[in-house]
């Protein structure tokens, strides 16, 4: 079936993404993901000049997804509590409901230097921004850059190992739960240095 050129773009990169999640770049040819689009490779080069390309692509699409999630759900967080629990469970929900974009983010992009890179940018502008929305009295920017830090490192180990240990729970709102008390709890006790 013939599809307009922007759906089939969107429908190659959601076979790729699966691809690549279960197999990894190396792993993974643009002869299988064309096939399994249902389409010749020269249609697949068509709208990606190369493997790198479209997998560059998928890197930068996802992490965009997952920032506007977060930035979505905290802000119309009204208290400090709330933010902390709705940006957790933003995040749960995007690892556990997007399983492949997750794994391809944090799972097995970071077997090539160009792919870690990116995702290493996407953690840091996703700390850039949560950073914005920790409020403890008299800390410094880069205070709250570390903490943020901490924040999104906590949130990414919890997800890589409920989506390493399938037997573990991957329950989203549990997960949110348990981390976002841990995580407020810990942030008020957080003292600025003098």
């Amino acid at each position: 079936m013939r599809l307009p050129a922007d759906q089939r773009r969107l429908q190659l990169l959601e076979v790729a993404l699966d691809r690549f999640s279960e197999q990894g770049f190396h792993a993974t040819s643009m002869d299988e993901i064309a096939e399994a689009a249902g389409v010749t490779k020269p249609v697949l080069y068509q709208h990606f000049p190369s493997k790198r390309a479209l997998y560059v692509e998928l890197l930068e699409d996802t992490g965009r997804i997952m920032l506007t999630t977060l930035a979505e759900a905290t802000g119309r967080a009204e208290t400090a509590r709330e933010r902390v629990e709705v940006g957790f469970r933003a995040y749960f929900n995007f690892a556990v409901e997007n399983r492949p974009a997750f794994r391809l983010l944090f799972l097995t992009a970071r077997t090539d230097p160009e792919f870690a890179r990116i995702v290493e940018e996407i953690l840091e502008a996703a700390a850039q921004v949560i950073s914005t929305l920790i409020y403890i009295d008299q800390a410094t920017p880069e205070q709250r850059l570390v903490i943020a830090s901490a924040l999104v490192g906590m949130a990414e180990g919890v997800s890589r190992r409920t989506l390493q240990h399938p037997e573990g729970r991957s329950d989203a709102e549990q997960l949110a739960q348990w981390t976002s008390e841990l995580a407020y709890f810990g942030l008020r006790g957080v003292r600025t240095a003098h």
